[in-house]
């Protein structure tokens, strides 16, 4: 818990906020006040309670408190990372993959990550798909029956109204040949209060319905995520996790290990580990693709396949996401060498024996 201020019970939605909160010095404002009038700022109480302001490089306060840095644009940085843009026939749909959509109901969220890809579009002033694209973009899925999977994002879904939220999930589940329904939100870390039991009913449909939250450090997974989760799960829920590979919040092996155990434990399995996208002005958050790969050799063996995510990258441009980890096979004239966790390698025939 934060060992400053006393916790705002509203989210901090501008530098002086974070300024009341402690959470920034004074004589940051200024070059702050530049960042969030270009960024949207929004910490809940949840997430700044977690933050200790006596360390200049907490690993939560990295992922959510403004930076200066994010007004510094690199060359190979894109405003649309992964392609949305290319990819969107009608508003509100995204359909990079041949099985499977993005819907995006909304563009705002509980809590803005300053790592964010929709950076450029998500935060307050963005507006909800109108029941009319809502309705174009459910004629679109319907039309397409090649589509197996819908998934829906944002902005986050979870800020819709529970009875909205559960219109949604039944007119897609309405659908024949939609048979997934997955739902990424960042919710159930930021204001796991939001999980209400009427949430979770919301999701009950015939149709498979998967929540993936984002958590990208061990202390964001609190008893109030293992509750809120609890809650999905016992409505028939399965809860996955991604998280993004950022420097200075999780980009040592510890962390990640812990982290991974944690949402294990607490009924949630990771699923991706995410190398970061090149959105602007997050140059700062970026590790190198061999850093991942060797963070990802030092935790094979130690975790269980059940706690292990796919190290992955969405390639720019919109061409869609590939696994980068480490390989640990490798074909030559005699068969294979094959690389065990500790790092040894063993001759293995060419054919499996």
């Amino acid at each position: 818990m934060s060992k400053g201020k006393p916790r705002s019970e509203r989210a901090l939605r501008r530098v002086g906020d974070l300024e009341a909160a402690g959470l920034v010095e004074p004589e940051r404002r200024a070059e702050l006040e530049r960042v969030a009038a270009r960024y949207a700022v929004a910490i809940t109480p949840d997430l700044a309670g977690l933050i200790d302001p006596a360390d200049p490089a907490d690993p939560i306060a990295r992922q959510f408190v403004p930076d200066a840095r994010e007004l510094v644009r690199a060359p190979e940085e894109r405003a649309d990372p992964i392609g949305d843009e290319a990819k969107s026939p009608i508003k509100g749909i995204v359909h990079r993959y041949p099985d499977r959509v993005l819907l995006t109901p909304v563009h705002v969220c509980p809590v803005y990550c300053r790592f964010c890809f929709r950076r450029e579009k998500v935060g307050p002033g963005s507006k909800a798909l109108t029941a009319t694209e809502t309705a174009a973009a459910l004629d679109y899925i319907r039309a397409h029956p090649e589509i197996f999977e819908v998934i829906l994002t944002g902005g986050d879904p979870f800020v819709l109204a529970p009875g909205k939220l559960e219109a949604l999930v039944a007119a897609l589940g309405a659908i024949p040949h939609v048979q997934v329904i997955r739902i990424h939100t960042r919710a159930p870390v930021a204001q796991p209060g939001m999980v209400t039991p009427e949430l979770a009913r919301a999701l009950a449909a015939e149709k498979a319905v998967y929540v993936v939250l984002h958590c990208n450090h061990p202390r964001e997974v609190t008893k109030a995520l293992g509750a809120a989760a609890l809650r999905l799960v016992k409505a028939g829920v399965p809860v996955l996790s991604q998280s993004v590979l950022l420097k200075g919040v999780n980009d040592d092996a510890g962390t990640l290990e812990a982290l991974f155990r944690a949402l294990v434990a607490a009924r949630i399995k990771p699923y991706y580990l995410h190398h970061p996208d090149l959105a602007p002005g997050t140059g700062h958050f970026r590790t190198g693709l061999a850093e991942g790969q060797a963070l990802m050799r030092q935790l094979r063996g130690r975790l269980s396949g059940l706690a292990q995510p796919a190290y992955v990258l969405d390639v720019p441009g919109g061409h869609g996401k590939v696994p980068v980890g480490p390989v640990y096979a490798e074909e030559n004239a005699d068969g294979w060498i094959i690389e065990d966790p500790g790092g040894k390698r063993h001759r293995y025939p060419p054919k499996g024996g």
